[in-house]
């Protein structure tokens, strides 16, 4: 093979490389979330000492969150309810908060919301993303991984992007429409 042509093969194996990692990214942000693989659990060993348990976390609605339909996300507690215009919880779920969060008190989901895969402000990959406040000029919304991570934030970025599971994400989405209220609580 000449110099020439083997250039060709090389630019065209490049090409078809990228080509399939795009695809093959496209596929995953599309994947619902009943078919992601799970994740796999650790388990400790003999050798190693066990951790000790996380503070536990209420899963009851906190008293004085308001009434009528809204979202309650209680800081402390890295829990979301979603409460019904009869002050019923359809939904609780624990979620990964923000490096930047409100101050508690009362919101509103205040822009269009945005359903699309789309690159959040750490980098990742998220959808079904629910708005409601700005803290040091960045948006602050409820947002799902399209992966199902939920990491912990790096705290040396300006992020807004509180964290829930895919399934979480999906209820969310369905209930918090442009002018829900949105309680923070402490």
């Amino acid at each position: 093979m000449s110099r020439g042509s083997s250039g060709i093969v090389a630019g065209l194996t490049a090409a078809a490389l990228v080509a399939v990692g795009v695809l093959a990214f496209q596929a995953s942000a599309n994947v619902p979330a009943n078919l992601a693989a799970p994740k796999p659990k650790v388990t400790a060993t003999a050798t190693e000492h066990a951790k000790p348990k996380e503070k536990s976390r209420p899963v009851a609605l906190p008293k004085g969150s308001g009434t009528g339909k809204r979202v309650v996300y209680a800081l402390e507690n890295r829990r979301v309810w979603l409460v019904d215009a009869d002050g019923k919880v359809d939904r609780t779920f624990e979620v990964m908060p923000s490096a930047l969060n409100p101050r508690p008190g009362t919101y509103q989901v205040n822009t269009p919301r945005s359903g699309a895969p789309t690159k959040g402000s750490d980098g990742v990959m998220i959808e079904h993303v629910v708005r409601f406040a700005v803290v040091d000029d960045v948006a602050v919304g409820f947002s799902a991984a399209v992966d199902g991570s939920m990491e912990s934030p790096d705290p040396t970025l300006k992020t807004g992007g509180v964290r829930m599971s895919r399934e979480d994400g999906d209820a969310m989405w369905g209930f918090a429409m442009v002018g829900t209220k949105v309680v923070v609580l402490p």
